[in-house]
């Protein structure tokens, strides 16, 4: 079983640029052992015989082909704007910028 002392908590904060106080290395030190722990049993388990996957099901792509179709008709278009100019939307000015 991998464990983890307080000289490791204390590199690592350093590492990490943080100030722990005493509490803090014996606090992060219990978690870390217990952390390691978990994946050292994790590790354990027989599955060598077991490729490893990103996803327990297989996954197939549910998409559509991408297939090109016509567009809107930019006069049918232009009928229902408030206001159209040089074939685009024309709207209010929000900004103080010169165009």
């Amino acid at each position: 079983m991998s464990s983890i002392d307080r000289e490791q908590v204390v590199h690592l904060g350093r590492l990490a640029r943080l100030e722990l106080s005493e509490s803090e290395v014996t606090h992060y030190t219990e978690q870390l052992d217990q952390i390691l722990g978990a994946i050292a049993a994790i590790s354990e388990v027989a599955a060598e015989d077991i490729p490893p996957t990103s996803h327990p099901i297989p996954m197939t792509n549910v998409f559509r082909d991408d297939i090109p179709t016509p567009g809107l008709d930019r006069s049918v278009v232009a009928e229902g704007a408030p206001a159209w100019e040089d074939d685009r939307f024309l709207v209010p000015r929000i900004l103080d910028e010169p165009a």
